[in-house]
């Protein structure tokens, strides 16, 4: 006797028939995740400060080029790198290689959760069951919850009693001193100036080899 299919595997059929379009950030209301498109979780943050919104597809190089040039100039006193789903880890990278270019930046780090919207559109060529021929492709709308990461870096000091705080690296890199040349000659090969040494003693004449006899 054949088990009926579950309730997962029919949506799993179902979704089949249909691509993603797009996904956006849902509006949050008020309240401790309140926020628009600004910087987030940082509310007192000093005027001009660059936000970073960190996606799936960016380029980490194209990031970190935009972030070091502002970031050089006297007037930006902050940065925010922002990243939700599986941008975190680009996130982080971002913000570790920008602590290591430019010493004595104070980071906050906030991790929270926002809600994604993604859109998924029927795909062609027939209609999905129920839908008239001549009707637009059918559309849907999933709500997901991912986990958002915001990361502060200020070259003024920061609260260090607030949550998520670390202080400047007071510890850098330690930079790559040269090394002394090692010798290739091999075990049983004589030293440089040994074998001239050895050839300007003087052999026994002939006459030494006389008298010995």
């Amino acid at each position: 006797m054949a088990k009926p299919a579950s309730p997962r595997s029919g949506q799993r059929r179902r979704m089949e028939n249909f691509r993603k379009v797009r996904s956006e950030e849902a509006p949050v209301g008020g309240g401790a995740e309140g926020g628009g498109a600004g910087p987030g979780p940082f509310a007192d943050l000093a005027p001009g400060a660059v936000h970073m919104r960190v996606k799936e597809g960016s380029k980490i190089r194209n990031l970190l080029a935009f972030a070091t040039a502002s970031m050089a100039q006297p007037a930006t006193r902050a940065i925010v790198f922002s990243g939700c789903g599986r941008a975190t880890t680009k996130t982080v990278t971002c913000a570790e290689i920008l602590k290591r270019r430019l010493a004595g930046l104070h980071q906050v780090t906030r991790l929270r959760y926002r809600s994604v919207r993604e859109v998924w559109q029927s795909l062609p060529p027939g209609p999905t069951p129920g839908q008239e021929p001549g009707e637009p492709a059918a559309s849907l709308s999933v709500l997901k919850n991912v986990p958002s990461l915001a990361i502060l870096l200020s070259k003024d000091a920061l609260d260090p009693c607030q949550p998520g705080y670390q202080p400047p690296n007071s510890h850098p890199a330690p930079s790559s001193q040269p090394t002394a040349p090692t010798s290739k000659r091999s075990l049983g090969e004589p030293a440089a100036g040994e074998g001239s040494a050895k050839r300007s003693q003087p052999e026994p004449s002939a006459t030494e080899e006389d008298q010995t006899a």
